[in-house]
């Protein structure tokens, strides 16, 4: 179990239990219940689920809700909880407790989730949904990129400048069509269909690079495909291990062609990069191989 597996799952299912109060040992207050799972429709639940605990963890005898930082079920708790800041209570309203108890149902089956299939498994064993396992697996590998991040000394001038800016950004939403040289704007929220028809002030990829390079009074094209045209290009054959830090990253659907260019972020060193990932995400560093079709890069600095 590594911790980036644990927070991911915590970041979807409780926002890390932002706007509680988390004491020494670890209890979280008031305490997070979800919607009562009484198949009315509320809060997505059309399946009725009986009570299992008599209210003891969810508070009602009335039916069933999830509970605590990680959204246990009362009747999965009773199978997984176990005490671990030493108070000899297995409480899932315990944000200690709460995680051990994930990670035992996460490795339940012998699972070795160093294995991305088993990981994947795990995950969707915890929420039976392809949307949640991608969303979680996402804040798995942002985790897992910032606890790997480079340290800047290494690099100055207007690579530094470029890196700062891009970075300066992080967990600004995703926004299609969001950003330009002068910062976030308001681009889609959720698609880039725009089927939510809603808007959010952020960035999408290219925008984030035309605003960090802008910072150095270079004006990249707005669109990433065309970025690629821009400085000196290092091509997809020479591995990642040719690019340098501040180099822009490409991604295509058919690597080689940079008319099929999708994607772009800027590389820090290390395997990361700054990226602004897909609707439903914000600003983040991530590995290099987050996102598929590897494209090469370009040097612009």
């Amino acid at each position: 179990m590594r911790w980036p597996i644990l927070a991911g799952i915590a970041k979807v299912e409780s926002n890390h239990a932002t706007g509680r109060t988390i004491a020494s040992n670890a209890d979280i207050r008031p305490k997070i219940y979800g919607v009562l799972l009484n198949g009315s429709g509320a809060g997505g639940n059309t399946t009725v689920f009986p009570d299992t605990d008599g209210g003891r963890f969810d508070g009602t005898a009335h039916g069933e809700r999830a509970v605590g930082p990680f959204q246990f079920l009362p009747s999965t708790w009773q199978s997984v909880g176990e005490d671990a800041n030493g108070d000899h209570v297995a409480d899932p309203h315990n944000g200690d407790d709460a995680a051990l108890g994930a990670a035992i149902y996460l490795c339940g089956n012998g699972r070795d989730l160093t294995k991305r299939t088993q990981l994947r498994s795990a995950i969707f064993q915890y929420n039976r949904s392809d949307a949640y396992v991608a969303n979680v697996l996402g804040f798995i590998e942002q985790y897992t990129a910032a606890a790997k991040a480079p340290a800047l000394n290494t690099v100055s001038g207007n690579v530094r400048t470029v890196i700062e800016a891009a970075l300066y950004q992080r967990g600004v939403p995703y926004s299609w069509g969001g950003g330009n040289a002068s910062g976030a704007t308001f681009g889609i929220c959720c698609s880039p269909s725009g089927k939510s028809g809603a808007s959010i002030k952020g960035f999408d990829c290219s925008g984030l690079t035309t605003y960090a390079f802008a910072k150095v009074g270079i004006r990249l094209p707005r669109v990433a495909a065309t970025q690629a045209g821009m400085g000196r290009r290092i091509p997809a054959r020479l591995g990642t291990s040719a690019l340098k830090p501040g180099d822009l990253v490409f991604y295509a659907y058919a690597p080689g062609r940079d008319s099929t260019i999708y994607h772009v972020g800027i590389y820090l060193g290390n395997g990361q990069m700054v990226n602004a990932p897909r609707p439903g995400a914000v600003v983040r560093l991530d590995p290099i191989s987050a996102m598929p079709g590897y494209a090469g890069g370009a040097r612009l600095l």
